[in-house]
């Protein structure tokens, strides 16, 4: 595994956010429990990654991406003629839409009006000069193609795309 872009945090290593706890005035049966567990809200927590190439420069994201989000990077990353799918524009679209701050030697990049600084800052279009967020400003901020790339895929994998799901076996008990 490249080591360029490891997962240097996860924040809030919790997976879930319990509801309320309600008074327990009997023993609650197996069936109130799996309401219990169902009512919880289910979130992956943030993950931060260096920045390849860029000294002191970490990134946070958010890996909550709905299947919707994904089928619409996809679409919008897809040439119409050729219906070839520009790996770079979706790696920018996952990178971009997911990104939660950015960090320099560890402290949030804020700009002059105490805004957070992301892709779409006009801050961030200055230092990159360019003139849009995806794919431009994305990509003149990491420099190079493969390491944003290896960045998408690991949110992608982090966000629970990559996982496998192992079956119970039933015969168990």
């Amino acid at each position: 595994m490249d080591t360029d872009n490891e997962i240097i945090e996860v924040a809030g290593a919790d997976n879930a956010t319990a509801s309320p706890a309600k008074k327990k005035t009997a023993k609650l049966t197996v069936l109130d429990q799996l309401k219990e567990e169902i009512s919880k809200e289910v979130s992956r927590p943030e993950i931060e990654m260096a920045v390849p190439e860029r000294k002191g420069v970490t990134v946070r994201f958010s890996p909550n991406i709905t299947n919707d989000q994904l089928k619409a990077w996809r679409r919008n990353s897809t040439n119409r003629k050729t219906d070839e799918l520009d790996s770079i524009k979706f790696s920018c679209y996952v990178v971009g839409q997911t990104v939660t701050g950015i960090y320099y030697n560890d402290e949030l990049v804020l700009d002059d009006n105490g805004n957070i600084v992301t892709f779409a800052s006009p801050i961030m279009m200055e230092m990159t000069d360019t003139d849009r967020p995806l794919p431009d400003a994305i990509r003149a901020f990491y420099g190079v193609d493969p390491h944003l790339e290896n960045v998408a895929l690991k949110i992608l994998d982090f966000a629970g795309y990559g996982d496998d799901v192992d079956a119970e076996d039933p015969t168990k008990g």
